[in-house]
């Protein structure tokens, strides 16, 4: 099994030869950290607000930087100007994402050159975890524009002399897979329901495919999805977590397939009590929080994710000494709870549903009908109609409790669903109730 190729990457970022020293990796994310809070303090109009009482020079050791306060979506949402460092002539990119949060408005995160390069470096040394110079990568992210995921990626892959093609979102699955066997391709990037749905697609082809590796981002992956693909090409799975706040990327599984190794020379990573906002201890569950240690454009402070994560505390088995996030499953908000107290998330949905190889995804909501709570899912099948009585059936025997007595109305429908978009896709069951 091969070391992480982020732990050398990681440790020339530091100027440390040889074996990564974690003493002076702690010192180097407190040092860029302190300088990122003076330049915030300095240059952002939001920060200046924010951090009013905050004494750069006063942050001596992480305890210290958990008591500052947090940054959420809804500033970046409210004011995303407002966090910007550099004159929007140093910006490169802006990408907008919607928000679920109480503002109503997209968020807006700016790019300078510089922080684009910063990504490019993380996916070329990311990268080498899975493939080398004599792969043939089919990127199924969207990459028409300079500095997006797919053109940030097929740029990173070319500095070791990787081949690739930004194929981008899939939407017609025959061509992807015909794609697949005439090109060669030997590692696919794309996001968890749209590779599932290929690989179930090729296992009922006449073309034998066999890949060398797959890589899930923008979505958590079912357990159920992992071992449809995995059983359907042969691959070694791997799954990166990150989302476009972070720079799109912020860790990357090794050979060994437990937990993410993190992008530490540019971000420094928390988890946290959700309520107090406190660090919780190694092993214990709650709130990823990230800082951005080397950004330009818009630089963030304690940026709450809302994803339910922890720290392993174990050695990895591929012998690193980096930290390891484990592998992000779900929203610390995700859970909706019904009139009659029980509480459900998309991710005990992923795993009834995703297990049915008639749909490609679907989408849930929480209605009021007649004055009693029902969830209407639609689902895309993956041709002709769906059998939605045997979706009904699959979903009430997969989750009996929440049916029992008939006190959840359950409405299945066909329709077309897009779940497609930049950074972590963060599906939830939206909640309509009256």
């Amino acid at each position: 099994m091969m070391i992480t190729p982020l732990e050398k990457w990681i440790a020339n970022r530091i100027n440390v030869a040889g074996r990564l020293d974690l003493k002076r990796l702690y010192e180097y994310q407190l040092e860029r950290f302190c300088e990122t809070l003076a330049n915030v303090k300095k240059n952002s109009r939001f920060y200046k607000r924010h951090l009013a009482e905050v004494v750069p020079s006063d942050i001596r050791d992480m305890g210290d930087i958990a008591r500052l306060p947090l940054t959420t979506p809804d500033d970046i949402a409210s004011d995303p100007e407002g966090l910007m460092c550099v004159s929007p002539r140093e910006v490169g990119r802006i990408v907008t994402l919607g928000t679920s949060g109480t503002t109503g408005r997209p968020k807006r995160v700016f790019f300078t050159k510089e922080d684009q390069e910063l990504t490019m470096d993380f996916f070329h040394h990311g990268m080498m975890t899975m493939t080398d110079a004599h792969d043939i990568v089919m990127i199924c992210m969207p990459g028409g524009t300079e500095g997006s995921v797919g053109d940030l990626l097929q740029r990173g892959l070319a500095r070791f002399g990787c081949k690739s093609i930004v194929y981008g979102p899939i939407k017609d699955y025959s061509h992807a897979l015909d794609m697949i066997v005439n090109e060669k391709i030997t590692c696919i990037v794309g996001i968890p329901a749209q590779i599932l749905y290929i690989a179930r697609m090729s296992e009922n082809s006449t073309c034998r495919v066999t890949l060398k590796s797959v890589l899930l981002s923008a979505d958590y992956v079912p357990a159920s999805a992992a071992s449809v693909i995995k059983n359907a090409w042969g691959a070694i799975l791997y799954e990166h977590y990150g989302m476009t706040e972070m720079g799109l990327g912020g860790g990357v599984a090794c050979d060994a397939g437990e937990g993410y190794h993190l992008r530490e020379a540019d971000l420094l990573f928390e988890v946290i009590n959700p309520v107090s906002g406190l660090q919780v201890r190694a092993g214990e569950y709650g709130e990823v929080v990230f800082s951005t240690l080397t950004r330009q454009g818009m630089p963030l402070i304690r940026y709450r994710t809302g994803d339910r994560g922890r720290f392993l505390t174990e050695r990895c088995p591929c012998g690193s000494s980096l930290q390891r996030l484990d592998r992000i499953t779900g929203r610390l908000a995700a859970p909706v709870t019904l009139a009659d107290g029980n509480r459900f998330s998309i991710t005990q949905l992923d795993d009834a549903l995703y297990k049915e190889p008639s749909i490609v995804t679907y989408a849930a909501e929480l209605q009021t009908v007649n004055g009693r709570d029902c969830l209407r899912i639609i689902v895309k099948p993956a041709s002709g109609p769906a059998d939605l009585e045997s979706l009904v059936q699959r979903i009430k025997m997969e989750l009996p409790s929440l049916f029992k007595e008939e006190r959840l109305l359950l409405h299945v429908e066909e329709g077309d669903v897009d779940y497609f978009t930049t950074g972590t896709l963060k599906r939830k069951i939206i909640d309509s109730r009256l």
